[in-house]
């Protein structure tokens, strides 16, 4: 089993939101991997920042990418930084991968200004502006196809990636 699609971009992008309107387009499950590993860690993804470290969480992110690229049919959301591995992105070959491209003005919109996200928590502009440029060129690398989504409803980006979808 693969999953149908696997969603990727930055903080901001709508990997969710998009995710999941696109899931049910398509009539199929959504999974997020970010989702997955606060069930299994028992805490939100700040937590295990904070708790644990950063190292700790990408090597639950590895596990956790694993594991929905084999068991998971429908559409896939991974954490923005799951590209950053080798490994998740080795893994990704020979799956339909959509990087959900969004620039900075509207990726702050979205995220606020880092509520929840550890990575985001000092100076957030300047941060996800560094992170945006950092993984850009990983989210190509890995995109089979990539989507623009500044200044559009998630349901007409759902739409889009739908349509790309088909054979």
């Amino acid at each position: 089993m693969a999953p149908v699609c696997v969603l990727v971009g930055a903080p901001g992008s709508g990997k969710t939101t998009i995710g999941q309107a696109l899931a049910a387009t398509l009539g199929v499950e959504f999974r997020d991997t970010d989702a997955d590993i606060e069930q299994l860690a028992g805490k939100p993804i700040s937590e295990i920042f904070v708790d644990e470290g950063e190292a700790h969480f990408r090597t639950l992110e590895r596990a956790a990418v694993a594991a929905a690229l084999a068991a998971h049919g429908g559409v896939l959301a991974l954490g923005g930084g799951a590209i950053l591995a080798e490994e998740n992105r080795a893994a990704l070959v020979g799956h339909t991968v959509v990087h959900l491209s969004v620039e900075l003005p509207d990726a702050v919109k979205r995220v606020g200004l880092g509520a929840g996200r550890p990575l985001l928590a000092l100076n957030p502009r300047a941060t996800l502006k560094h992170l945006m440029e950092q993984r850009r060129p990983l989210y190509a690398e890995v995109a089979t196809a990539t989507v623009i989504t500044d200044g559009r409803t998630p349901q007409e980006i759902a739409a889009e990636v739908a349509g790309l979808l088909k054979p």
